[in-house]
């Protein structure tokens, strides 16, 4: 349960040394922000956490209660909630880990190329214009919900598509894939990364949850080491929603885990739900 705003002055320059309160918030790089503001983002990165971990997702909450703090660009936003994100990655990866014991011959590889594709996605954001693939992925996305809501055994259980090397080197690619769209644009990621290891090799939805929280915690950090090194971090922002964040993976983690497959493919539905109805509402705003 997140902190009341009443509680936050006091709990939080001891946790995050960042954060400093005298009327308003300043939350480092030169910004500030009202209690109300910053007890709305502790609660967004809460439930962030939670989705993210189940399946994917949550920057659809957290990026845009980022983009609320004033004076904030969309770059040191989009860093800041690659900061947020890893913290609750972690813990949520470290859940499925010790409870589910997701496989490593296809988490491994997958991470390995996911992490190269996020630093190199990260790279050429700038000089490719976001909305340039936004109709692509809205397709896809109505297609992968279709496709999901009409076969409702898929992601039921585990029946792999390839063996050895093939299962491997697929991993490998999906890897590459999502990473490089993650570094470049980054809503839905864990959700495409479930999406694959459940229509694409052939994983039930819980495993498939569990291999997709090691392969975001690789593209979180890829694109980490690109926005660090120009400034792009808020840090006391970004710690302060981590922590909210950390919490809220490490509950959904728990969750998923508890409730199983079927839990997780609901969700997995109201998210690529959701995705699309954000898609599709930026291209129509965008063409007003």
């Amino acid at each position: 349960m997140p902190l009341p705003s009443a509680v936050l002055p006091a709990v939080l320059p001891a946790v995050l040394p960042g954060i400093h309160l005298a009327g308003g918030v300043g939350v480092g790089g030169g910004l500030s922000m009202d209690r109300w503001t910053l007890a709305l983002l502790v609660l967004a990165g809460l439930t962030a956490g939670w989705v993210d971990a189940v399946v994917g997702g949550g920057g659809l909450v957290q990026l845009p209660a980022l983009l609320l703090v004033p004076g904030i660009t969309p770059v040191q936003a989009l860093a800041t909630n690659k900061l947020a994100a890893i913290m609750g990655t972690s813990v949520s990866a470290a859940t499925y880990y010790r409870r589910v014991g997701p496989d490593l011959r296809t988490a491994a590889p997958m991470a390995a190329t996911a992490f190269v594709g996020a630093v190199g996605g990260a790279a050429v954001a700038s000089h490719i214009p976001a909305d340039a693939f936004e109709p692509i992925i809205l397709v896809v996305l109505v297609g992968v919900l279709v496709y999901t809501v009409a076969r409702p055994r898929l992601g039921a259980r585990t029946d792999l598509r390839w063996t050895g090397n093939g299962h491997r080197w697929a991993a490998a690619g999906i890897g590459l894939v999502v990473g490089t769209y993650d570094g470049m644009l980054g809503p839905g990621t864990g959700t495409f990364l479930v999406l694959a290891c459940v229509s694409v090799l052939g994983y039930a939805f819980l495993p498939a949850s569990a291999i997709a929280k090691i392969v975001n915690l690789a593209t979180n950090a890829g694109a980490l080491c690109f926005f660090v090194p120009y400034g792009a971090v808020v840090w006391g922002l970004g710690l302060a929603v981590g922590v909210a964040n950390l919490l809220g993976g490490y509950l959904g983690a728990r969750t998923a885990v508890a409730k199983g497959s079927g839990f997780v493919r609901m969700v997995f539905v109201v998210v690529v739900s959701a995705l699309v109805c954000k898609l599709g509402w930026d291209l129509l705003a965008g063409r007003g």
